[in-house]
């Protein structure tokens, strides 16, 4: 394993004028490992790794034209926005792909304040752990909350080669069937050594955001106290005392923290694996903001999201998740022939909803707009899964009935069962899919519709 990344900057390996509107994605090249190793060809966004952050109003209208310069078709999708149906990037769903040398205009309004991010929706399972990743956020109409600073940490992993090259092996069956695609080098907004200089007492937002391909990560806060306020965009009813935080892929978190420790020391962001924590983010203290720590967070102002309806008179469905090594799938349906797991995993399938690998002819569910949708949610699979819902933000529904925070992304534990509510509000057909993206290229995608 590589030690500390050490660099950030993108170098374009051909360069084209560009507007402010424009994000292209490229090939280019990054010193990503440390100095005496050879730069890594990676692709990435305009000219960046991660992308550029988009910061706009809440209300306010985002427009970019895709410009792709990569040798593969590809898409934007923009996760977590409740947009419109035609500007949610999925291919053969909601719009064509976008070929090489072609463009496509991004234009939707941005109803819900937040963190949110955006990544392409073909071949994600190479684009992305190419390096193809970036921020969006919202900003509260009234500012937000007081804070000294306010950080994007966009945390990924790579796999790299001995040669600091990201290695292929972008089809292969075994990360498919397990865990998925896992990197052995994590870094935060492109390096391995992310830090910054902060005062005692001082406080600053971090909004994190998990782009890795399949990496979760288990995070805790040392030197820095303080309370989670939103998770996947959406505000929490009231601010939580931050203790260990965990992250799925395409998962995200703000959290407000205030600098206890003190100057000359570090205050660090550590992940927790079963062999013990690393630091993947310092805070070096330098000194003193104020004489003793500000007062705690209000709430953030809701995001104009419906409320559920009753329960009991809800929309049903049932998804179940099947397949992957150690599964208990003898088979699934795919292309209208039953198929069984040496034949599916010849055809790149190994994963299956209902016992349908990849993407059905008719919807998991099809609702009027208005209407409370309620899936009761079952993994019968030996890995967890990161469930996202496009276009829509749901509740898990607690054993006693109660109502959980709004997330458009749900990890599920290996024989966990889960119920998630919603309201269809939003026209069109949308994806459900596991973010771990290998399992989501190996069947595990089903769609829902909304007239």
């Amino acid at each position: 394993m590589f030690g500390v990344l050490v660099a950030t900057g993108l170098r374009p390996t051909s360069l084209q004028a560009q507007t402010p509107q424009d994000l292209i994605a490229r090939e280019g090249v990054l010193q990503l490992a440390p100095a005496n190793y050879p730069e890594t060809q990676v692709w990435g966004y305009s000219g960046a790794v991660p992308g550029p952050t988009i910061r706009l109003p809440q209300g306010g209208r985002m427009t970019r034209r895709f410009v792709n310069e990569l040798p593969q078709p590809g898409t934007i999708h923009w996760h977590g926005i409740r947009i419109d149906n035609a500007m949610d990037g999925v291919p053969g769903l909601t719009q064509d792909v976008v070929e090489p040398g072609e463009t496509f205009l991004y234009d939707f309004v941005l109803p819900d304040a937040g963190t949110y991010w955006y990544h392409p929706h073909n071949r994600s399972y190479e684009q992305m752990a190419r390096g193809l990743s970036g921020a969006l956020i919202v900003e509260e109409a009234d500012g937000g909350p007081e804070v000294d600073s306010d950080e994007v940490l966009l945390l990924d992993d790579w796999r790299l080669t001995e040669d600091a090259q990201i290695a292929g092996g972008f089809g292969n069956m075994h990360d498919w069937a397990h865990a998925g695609r896992i990197g052995n080098w994590i870094t935060v907004n492109g390096t391995g050594d992310w830090r910054t200089t902060v005062q005692r007492h001082s406080r600053h937002r971090l909004r994190l955001v998990n782009t890795a391909n399949a990496r979760i990560f288990s995070l805790e806060a040392q030197g820095l106290e303080g309370w989670l306020i939103a998770l996947d965009g959406m505000p929490l009813d009231a601010p939580q005392s931050l203790g260990r935080l965990t992250l799925a892929p395409a998962q995200r978190a703000d959290i407000i923290v205030d600098v206890t420790a003190s100057v000359g020391e570090e205050a660090l962001l550590v992940n927790f694996e079963r062999d013990g924590g690393y630091a993947i983010a310092s805070f070096d203290v330098t000194a003193v903001a104020r004489s003793e720590r500000l007062d705690a967070p209000s709430p953030l102002p809701p995001n104009p999201v419906p409320q559920l309806g009753p329960l009991q008179t809800a929309r049903t469905a049932k998804l179940l998740m099947e397949g992957g090594a150690m599964g208990r799938m003898d088979g699934a349906m795919m292309g209208g022939q039953m198929m069984g797991m040496r034949e599916m995993a010849g055809a790149g399938k190994v994963w299956a909803f209902n016992g349908m690998a990849d993407m059905p002819d008719a919807p998991l569910v099809a609702a009027n707009r208005g209407e409370t949708v309620r899936i009761d949610i079952t993994n019968d699979t030996a890995w967890p899964h990161a469930m996202h819902l496009h276009g829509h933000h749901f509740r898990q529904i607690a054993d006693d009935g109660t109502a959980g925070a709004l997330r458009d992304t749900l990890l599920m534990d290996r024989g966990e069962t889960a119920q998630i509510a919603f309201v269809a509000d939003n026209p069109g057909d949308w994806l459900l899919h596991c973010h771990m993206l290998e399992h989501s290229a190996g069947g595990m995608m089903t769609w829902l519709r909304v007239v």
